[in-house]
C-alpha cells in the first residue's frame, strides 16, 4: 500500500454504496475531532475513508450535513432548516426557532439533547466543532439576513446563549414547570426575545 501525505495509509476506492456512507461518517467524526469543524475539508475526510470526494455531496449534500450526522447525530438537516426558517415574515423568525427548535427535540424526548450537551461536555474538540458550526453555519446565517445593524455575529451568539440555555432547562436539568409547558406558551413567551436578538435593539 501506498502512504499519503497526512501518514495514513491509503485504502482502495469503496463502490458507491451503503458501505461508502458508513466508511464517510467514521472518518469524519475522526477528522472533525482532530481538526474542528472549520479546519476538516471534504477532500481530507474523503481520503480518510478512502473515497471519491464527490461521495460527500452525493451522500449528505455537503460538510454542513456531513458534521450533523457524523459527529452531532442531529435529527435535521442544517441547510433545509435554515431555509425554512427564513420564509414567510422576517418579524417572526424568533418565533419559529423557538418553535421548531421545541419540536424538533421534544420529537426525542429531549435525549439526543442531552447526549449531545453530554458529549460537549466531555470532549473539548466536539465543543469546539459544535461551537463553529452552530454560529457560523446557523445561527449567523439567519442574523445576517435579518439582522439591520452589521452585528450578525453578536446577535447570533445571543440567540445561541438563549436556545442552549432552553434545552439545558427543558432536557437535561428538566426545571419544572417549563419542562412541561406547553409548546405554543414558550413560542409566545420566548419568540418576542430572540426577534429582539435578531433585529431588535441590543443596546
Amino acid at each position: 500500500m501506498t502512504t499519503r501525505q497526512d501518514g495514513e495509509r491509503r485504502r482502495g476506492r469503496r463502490p458507491g454504496g451503503t458501505d461508502t456512507k458508513a466508511a464517510l461518517l467514521a472518518a469524519a467524526r475522526e477528522v472533525f475531532i482532530e481538526q474542528g469543524y472549520d479546519g476538516a475539508t471534504v477532500r481530507a475526510i474523503a481520503r480518510r475513508a478512502g473515497v471519491d470526494a464527490a461521495m460527500v455531496n452525493h451522500w449528505f449534500g455537503g460538510k454542513e450535513a456531513l458534521f450533523a450526522q457524523a459527529v452531532l447525530q442531529l435529527p435535521f438537516n442544517p441547510q433545509e432548516l435554515i431555509a425554512n426558517l427564513l420564509e414567510g415574515d422576517p418579524d417572526s423568525v424568533g418565533e419559529r426557532i423557538v418553535r421548531t427548535f421545541l419540536t424538533t427535540w421534544d420529537a426525542q424526548d429531549g435525549g439526543v439533547f442531552a447526549a449531545l450537551i453530554r458529549s460537549v461536555a466531555s470532549h473539548d474538540q466536539v465543543a469546539n466543532a459544535l461551537r463553529d458550526f452552530f454560529i457560523k453555519n446557523v445561527f449567523s446565517q439567519l442574523a445576517s439576513v435579518v439582522s439591520v445593524d452589521g452585528r450578525a455575529e453578536l446577535r447570533a451568539n445571543l440567540v445561541a446563549s438563549q436556545m442552549i440555555g432552553l434545552g439545558m432547562v427543558r432536557y437535561v436539568a428538566e426545571f419544572e414547570p417549563l419542562a412541561r409547558t406547553d409548546i405554543d406558551t414558550l413560542v409566545k413567551a420566548i419568540g418576542p426575545t430572540l426577534q429582539r436578538y435578531l433585529n431588535g435593539p441590543i443596546d
